[in-house]
């Protein structure tokens, strides 16, 4: 594994565990400025005040254990990486198709979109 594919999935994993601490502050600043969530079937959200107002509402509905499976991770290059995973937690399951993060100059890892498609949501 490429040393920028382990960086993104420690900070993945870092990402997750601010979900699951209901941290919605923390999962944003995860975010670039101009990023796009594109969360099916909710819809698009651009730029992190857009996010934090799908983010915040939602994980203060009660959603959490965020687990993350059969994840997939490539670096397109140094600056850029991939990643794909099946999820569950207590509200649903469904597929991340794409979170797109890219290292900044400060060498801090952004997310700069995220794809994923809630497939089956629990009562």
């Amino acid at each position: 594994m490429k040393p920028a594919e382990q960086e993104v999935l420690e900070v993945s994993r870092q990402w997750i565990a601010s979900f699951n601490r209901g941290d919605v502050d923390a999962c944003v600043a995860g975010y670039k400025s101009d990023a796009v969530v594109n969360a099916k079937p909710y819809g698009s959200f651009q730029g992190t005040e857009a996010i934090d107002g799908f983010w915040r509402p939602f994980m203060g509905s009660g959603a959490g254990d965020l687990v993350y499976s059969n994840v997939q991770v490539r670096a397109i290059d140094d600056q850029t990486v991939v990643l794909s995973a099946d999820w569950s937690m207590n509200v649903g399951s469904g597929v991340t198709t794409l979170e797109r993060w890219e290292k900044q100059p400060d060498g801090e890892w952004l997310l700069e979109q995220g794809d994923f498609e809630v497939l089956k949501q629990l009562p």
